[in-house]
């Protein structure tokens, strides 16, 4: 009988408080308070919906523990890790660029990172097939000296330091579908040839002037580094046509011997903070491929890690779908709700400006990888 998929919370993840404000700016001036972009809502339905149908009891629920602060600086400088600390003891402020940090942040994401480290350890020693963590704080954004874009320490990459330093690994894949680029996970392993790093995201997003497909790495980690940088208004089809041509081709050649995604729904149709055309069948499909990828490269071992996703409505369906394939099993929700409002977009339209996006991808890759194209 194959193992369960593990899914990965804590109640605590819900209460990381970025405050009130409207979408990512904080209430003032012409600023009406409302909800803050990157609220618990989201998140919380995830696991409220895998309640409500029943789906749960298909996983295998695991508790995560505490990332220690010696994990955590693997990847962060003391002095930023003592910053987050401190104002987390206090009564919160800003570690960086839009990174809001509340009142006990600092040991909420200590377990955020944790449940990286947790869903690791269960993949690595056969607890599970795979594992979904819905880790909050995100943290893709997060460079070693300072948060940024909702993000405090960055889970995944904390998660690959984990990962070779425990298991001795030396082949590590982290593949980032967040819409938004992953600066502090390219910037940690910049110039390390054991850490394959590819992020597909929205081109001239966020974080300005970064994500670009020029973008190779430095030194003994030139060519390790792949920024699949996507026109805005691209769909499923787009997606699946990155990972055919330019992801699958280059895991292939580096053999990971673990993969660990950065897994933002914010390339989503409904998404506020993003202009992308993905559904959530269409997110359930990536996942799919991505599961294959990794039963061909790695033993099936593979770790999936919650980062961006606003649209409180479709996020928990984009990730149910995400989990069902995972498991190889579905859900008693057989139709996306929201199909009616969805249907005649282009969804699955693979347009002429995507194919060249990708494939100028590919030429500037071409130096370090193989690849075979065939529209």
């Amino acid at each position: 009988m194959e193992q369960k998929t593990g899914f990965i919370y804590d109640e605590s993840y819900f209460w990381h408080d970025t405050g009130n404000g409207a979408l990512f700016l904080p209430p003032g001036g012409w600023i009406e308070a409302d909800e803050h972009g990157e609220s618990p809502k989201s998140k919380r339905r995830v696991k409220n919906l895998l309640e409500r149908t029943g789906f749960i009891e298909e996983l295998k629920v695991m508790k995560p523990r505490s990332a220690t602060k010696e994990e955590v600086e693997r990847n962060h400088n003391p002095s930023y890790v003592e910053k987050v600390k401190a104002l987390s003891d206090a009564d919160g402020g800003d570690a960086g660029e839009l990174a809001v940090v509340g009142r006990g942040s600092y040991e909420i994401a200590l377990l955020s990172v944790g449940g990286a480290i947790t869903g690791v350890d269960a993949v690595m020693e056969g607890t599970v097939q795979n594992v979904y963590a819905l880790t909050r704080p995100p943290g893709h954004h997060a460079e070693k000296e300072l948060g940024m874009g909702f993000c405090l320490f960055n889970n995944v990459a904390i998660a690959a330091h984990h990962a070779r330093e425990k298991y001795g690994l030396k082949r590590i894949l982290i593949l980032d579908w967040d819409v938004h680029h992953g600066n502090g996970t390219e910037n940690a392993f910049y110039d390390d040839p054991e850490i394959l790093t590819i992020s597909i995201h929205q081109e001239l997003n966020f974080p300005p002037n970064r994500g670009y497909a020029e973008h190779l790495g430095e030194g003994a980690g030139e060519g390790y580094n792949v920024n699949i940088p996507l026109p805005a208004g691209t769909g499923n089809a787009g997606y699946y046509y990155a990972l055919e041509k330019v992801v699958f081709p280059i895991a292939e050649q580096f053999k990971p011997e673990l993969i660990i995604v950065a897994a933002g729904q914010d390339a989503s149709v409904f998404d506020p903070l993003s202009r992308m055309l993905v559904t959530a069948d269409g997110y359930g499909k990536i996942a799919a491929l991505v599961k294959e990828l990794a039963k061909k490269l790695c033993d099936g071992r593979l770790v999936v890690c919650h980062e961006g996703g606003y649209s409180a409505a479709y996020v928990p369906f984009c990730s149910l779908r995400i989990i069902e394939s995972l498991s190889g099993l579905k859900s008693k929700v057989t139709d996306d709700p929201y199909y009616e409002a969805i249907k005649s977009l282009p969804t699955d339209v693979l347009a002429k400006h995507q194919v060249e996006a990708i494939e100028k991808v590919i030429e500037i890759q071409s130096s370090f990888w193989t690849f075979t194209i065939n529209a």
